[in-house]
């Protein structure tokens, strides 16, 4: 399955590694360990991080993106991690190198890269980043099994979502063998400073329910302010404080910011994904997302929702 990727990392002397734009844990984690991987096994070759601002991920080692020359992507492979749409990637300059090729577990929407590995059985990217590594049999060093391994925790909900599979204790059981030490990754991921706290219990008050029991949260851009926190920890790292109410299959959170709505779609059972999709986003079948350009559009998505949530 990875013979081609492996193929193209062999041939370019410069690989930039690219990921979406508001990183979350698995798509650093993928970015990183494979940066130590080829760093690993082909020593001779430039190898580059392209991105934005890690955040909150910023505790995770190489989190923070390289300066990167635009003469570097002359003649250069441009490898995409992570991500299901074009308008997503941190860093447009992909577009400029030689050779692009991604590896995905989303849901496939279109066609973005010359090569594409696309397979949304994975848990997480890293874990397929892993899997590269394991089918290879080149080098695992500890820093890379640590980065993928906190990539495939960050994206499986410490293996508790169900897409957590047997493939996927094979594949924790490869990366801890490495070595590396466990030690303050989890407390890193989960540590919570009191103003997170305090949001959280400010984002449970606001919650409200559809007709059909859909939970749902919507911030606007004037009500923001109030929690403390930044956008990204209020979008993504607010929406599953709903994700386990009693007869609840569904949940979304809107935040309203500068550029659009942020809209993070949840589901236990139903593929929420189409809905997204409708909207301009994309993801899994129960974990996925839009950015919308106003309030009533969001409304509108709501109540396709609230129709799933019926049926």
């Amino acid at each position: 399955m990875y013979e081609k990727a492996l193929e193209l990392i062999q041939k370019y002397d410069t690989v930039i590694i690219h990921r979406h734009s508001n990183p979350d844990g698995d798509a650093i984690g993928a970015q990183t360990g494979l940066w130590y991987f080829i760093k690993a096994n082909f020593p001779g070759k430039t190898v580059f991080c392209a991105g934005d601002d890690p955040n909150r991920y910023s505790f995770m080692e190489r989190s923070a993106p390289d300066i990167i020359p635009d003469a570097a992507y002359d003649g250069a492979l441009a490898v995409i991690l992570d991500t299901s749409s074009a308008e997503l990637i941190s860093d447009s300059r992909w577009r400029t190198a030689a050779h692009t090729l991604r590896l995905d577990h989303h849901l496939m929407l279109a066609k973005i890269a010359d090569d594409e590995i696309v397979d949304s059985s994975y848990e997480s990217c890293a874990g397929m980043v892993a899997d590269m590594i394991r089918e290879s049999g080149l080098v695992l060093t500890p820093e890379c099994a640590k980065a993928l391994f906190t990539g495939m925790v960050t994206d499986s909900g410490r293996f508790l979502y169900d897409s957590t599979s047997p493939r996927t204790f094979g594949l924790a059981e490869f990366l801890t063998s490495s070595g590396f030490s466990r030690d303050g990754i989890f407390r890193s991921l989960y540590a919570n400073d009191f103003k997170n706290v305090r949001a959280r219990a400010m984002f449970v008050l606001n919650i409200k329910f559809t007709p059909n029991n859909v939970a749902y949260v919507y911030t606007s851009l004037q009500g923001f302010p109030s929690y403390g926190i930044d956008a990204f920890s209020l979008s993504r790292g607010m929406v599953n404080a709903m994700a386990d109410i009693r007869g609840v299959d569904i949940w979304v959170n809107f935040t309203e910011t500068e550029n659009g709505v942020w809209c993070e779609i949840r589901s236990s059972s139903k593929n929420v994904c189409p809905v997204a999709v409708k909207y301009g986003g994309g993801g899994h079948a129960k974990a996925c997302g839009a950015t919308l350009p106003d309030r009533e559009t969001a409304m509108k998505l709501l109540a396709d929702l609230d129709e799933m949530s019926g049926e």
